[in-house]
């Protein structure tokens, strides 16, 4: 009778155990830019490594993502087990409580630590994911920012494009450019209202035109004649050599216009390096030419620093399942599986890896780039980026929480210029003010 008895505890527990893996579930909430895309295609991929975990998907614009995101990890609703979360969000949430702890579940799970080797991740990328010695994230792609070019619209137009363009040049470029009667503008910037949007671009214009949001009292720097002549020179370079309809341009609009061949320039983040070069998805794959992000009166801030991450948010009850994914979404293996899928090591997630810019596949395919972009995220210092002392970090942002909905308001005063609702003045007073009454009411300003 034992035998038998066993044998059935045994296959009860089996099945018990086969229950529980089929039943493990998770949702990823990410942002609706190409490299996610791609990564929600390649579920399938994850799915022959771990089988018994169904993935979920919730892909969202960035500004919608981050509302709900937040919202969701603020209030322990536990709807998603993966958060795609910024650079600026990781550092808050952590010492909020409101992320998982990853040192811990690395040194759970050796042999997945062995093989992912978070020491290849660049060193400065990791700094800004760690919090008293723990990594709360791991980076998906990290970027700074850049000016990309259509070189046959510039040899058209007898320009050259310098290796660090200023301002001035960008915009006496533009306008020679211009051709909107034929459907090409001058340049692209972002337009749409939203502080990781028109306010990440902007901020980086107002550094080099040596301003800064907040002084070291904490008193706001808004209406100073930096701020003034950054907004002037953004209004009046869209309004006059822009495409129509700026103010709903971000990111994914901009690279869709640039990949078109409609813009002569385009100021936005590395990582659209290489879905230019990616002749799947652009059609100036051999006319796109890169430079430095333009300076103004100073370099300081000139180009951002920013990386989207995959995070553990603590009210998961799926940790383990989620661990498996975002190691695995952000390991050399799914870098090269991206490589085999599109068909280029150009179009891999980038600023990540050391590993990956000393493959000679890479190097290769992504030579007309990828040491700018490695160069400009290693520069760029969220520490020294105003001309001016300033009592945050941070580049293109404030690193406060009260910053998200700050930079977001501010960012449709600014819309509101471009689309011609406000003057330059009556913008600079609201935003001001806006900022004034951020630094009073979190208890900034002594």
């Amino acid at each position: 009778m034992k035998r038998p008895l066993l044998l059935s505890l045994a296959l009860t527990a089996a099945a018990v155990a086969t229950t529980g893996l089929a039943a493990s579930t998770i949702t990823i909430a990410t942002v609706n830019n190409p490299d996610m895309v791609t990564m929600q295609g390649l579920t399938p991929e994850f799915n022959k490594k771990y089988p018994d975990i169904t993935v979920k998907w919730v892909v969202l614009p960035e500004n919608e993502l981050r509302q709900k995101i937040t919202l969701d990890v603020a209030s322990g609703a536990g709807s998603f087990d993966v958060a795609t979360v910024g650079a600026y969000e990781v550092p808050i949430w952590a010492k909020n409580g409101w992320l998982d702890p990853l040192t811990p579940m690395f040194a759970k799970n050796a042999e997945i630590a062995r093989s992912y080797n978070v020491n290849d991740i660049i060193p400065g990328v990791r700094t800004a994911l760690t919090v008293n010695g723990n990594l709360y994230a791991v980076p998906f792609y990290a970027e700074s920012s850049m000016t990309f070019y259509n070189k046959d619209l510039f040899k058209a137009a007898g320009l050259t494009m310098p290796q660090n363009p200023t301002w001035q040049q960008v915009q006496g470029f533009a306008a020679k450019i211009h051709k909107p009667a034929s459907g090409v503008y001058g340049i692209c910037l972002r337009g749409l209202p939203g502080w990781g949007e028109n306010m990440a671009f902007f901020t980086t214009m107002v550094n080099t035109f040596g301003g800064r949001w907040f002084d070291n009292n904490w008193q706001a720097q808004l209406n100073t004649p930096a701020w003034k002549s950054a907004m002037t020179f953004y209004v009046d370079t869209l309004k006059k050599y822009g495409p129509p309809g700026a103010t709903s341009n971000g990111f994914t609009e901009n690279l869709t216009l640039m990949s078109q061949g409609k813009c002569g320039m385009w100021v936005d983040a590395t990582v659209a390096a290489g879905f230019l070069s990616d002749p799947g998805s652009s059609k100036i794959v051999k006319s796109v030419g890169f430079a430095n992000a333009p300076v103004g009166t100073t370099p300081r801030g000139n180009a951002w620093y920013w990386s989207w991450n995959l995070a553990i948010p603590k009210s998961t009850k799926q940790e383990d399942a989620a661990f498996k994914f975002i190691t695995w979404a952000t390991s050399p293996e799914y870098i090269a599986l991206v490589a085999k899928t599109k068909g280029t090591w150009a179009s891999v997630p980038p600023g990540t890896r050391t590993s990956t810019y000393n493959n000679a596949n890479y190097k290769k395919a992504a030579g007309a780039f990828s040491s700018l972009v490695l160069s400009s995220i290693t520069k760029a210092d969220v520490t020294k980026a105003t001309k001016d002392p300033v009592p945050y970090t941070g580049i293109q942002y404030v690193a406060i929480p009260e910053f998200q909905a700050l930079g977001t308001q501010v960012g449709q005063y600014l819309a509101g210029a471009l689309s011609g609702q406000a003057t330059i003045d009556q913008t600079l007073k609201l935003a001001q003010d806006a900022a004034n009454k951020t630094a009073k009411e979190g208890g900034y300003q002594k």
